[in-house]
């Protein structure tokens, strides 16, 4: 239900920050620090430490469905104040991860943002060791931008796009306690009047050991053993031209048998930002897609995918998956059944 604090009624809110929102906690310091002062973790990447009008905590074991593995910001900051001696005001310093290409970057972007450009930096096979091998890759860089489990991460796109949205979910997948997606993305920052700055420094490198949340993961296989099964739902969120075989970018054309055909794009509005919950909601159960099924997302390279991810998550689905390989995988694998839908 929406309200105030959760306008488009999303079951997992806590899973995007509005520009507003975001712009808040950078500017909400405790003072001002001249060059001589400055804080030592304002350089790109992490934003310096913040003060936070934290009210009321939420204990560890009252989390609910949307919660792991994120924890409100309210948590995370009283669990690192604990640790510090802090008072629960003193929330840690925000991490800030601009996903555009370089260029994009290099024109302007949120102050204190480190640049990632993930995007070509895909995976083909899913088997076990080349799959451990590129999540190791995807590790590296991101606590090379700065990424730790003690302080919050925003990663953002020119919209709520696909480099934004996979960002997020490779996070989810290391159980990052609190990543969250720049609803409306760079362009809903520039369109509310916010700083932008073409300044950049090196990013502090994070001291992160990160785990793997594999409910959030397909592979190959995990997709071929839900074939046909009712209590699970392919997502299938490329064109109509790559679902129904037309546009081939693999050594096949055409889907995954019995795949449920929804856009990414159908996720977003007008303004870039995701679409209201009921809006949401009732595209994806008309096409089948309900809580009550394990949903496998998958797209080219699992960009896409991972849009619909979010989508899913943001409605609280229980279970969903993003099949990292996705059609560029199973498409050139002749062992893997396909169809080739009509349009």
């Amino acid at each position: 239900m929406a309200d105030v604090e959760n306008p488009k009624g999303y079951a997992c809110p806590e899973l995007l920050i509005d520009p507003a929102e975001l712009a808040g906690r950078l500017a909400r310091i405790s003072h001002q620090p001249s060059a001589a002062d400055a804080d030592p973790l304002a350089v790109a990447g992490r934003t310096p430490s913040r003060r936070f009008d934290v009210v009321t905590t939420t204990p560890a074991a009252s989390f609910g469905p949307c919660d792991p593995p994120h924890r409100r910001l309210d948590a995370l900051a009283t669990n690192a104040g604990e640790k510090c001696g802090l008072g629960v005001e003193d929330a840690p310093a925000t991490v800030v991860i601009d996903l555009r290409p370089a260029e994009a970057f290099a024109a302007g972007h949120i102050p204190g943002a480190a640049h990632l450009d993930l995007f070509g930096v895909s995976l083909i096979d899913t088997d076990p060791a080349p799959l451990d091998a590129f999540l190791w890759i995807i590790a590296h860089l991101l606590a090379a931008r700065g990424v730790d489990a003690e302080h919050p991460v925003v990663v953002y796109d020119e919209q709520s796009g696909i480099r934004a949205a996979r960002a997020f979910w490779f996070l989810e997948l290391f159980g990052h306690p609190d990543a969250r997606l720049l609803d409306g993305g760079f362009g809903a920052w520039e369109r509310g009047g916010h700083p932008v700055t073409a300044a950049a420094a090196p990013p502090v490198r994070g001291q992160w050991t990160p785990g793997r949340d594999s409910e959030r993961l397909a592979t190959w296989r995990d997709v071929r053993e839900r074939l046909g099964r009712a209590d699970a739902a392919i997502l299938d969120t490329r064109s109509d031209g790559e679902y129904c075989g037309a546009n081939v970018r693999a050594k096949r054309g055409g889907a995954i048998p019995g795949a449920v055909h929804i856009e990414w794009t159908r996720n977003l509005g007008a303004d870039g930002a995701f679409k209201p919950a009921d809006e949401l909601r009732a595209m994806y159960a008309a096409g089948g897609i309900t809580p009550d099924r394990e949903v496998l997302t998958y797209c080219q390279g699992g960009y896409r995918a991972a849009h619909g991810y979010l989508a899913l998550r943001l409605l609280g689905f229980p279970r969903v998956r993003n099949y990292l390989g996705s059609w560029k995988e199973w498409g050139d694998r002749e062992d893997l059944p396909i169809e080739t839908p009509g349009p």
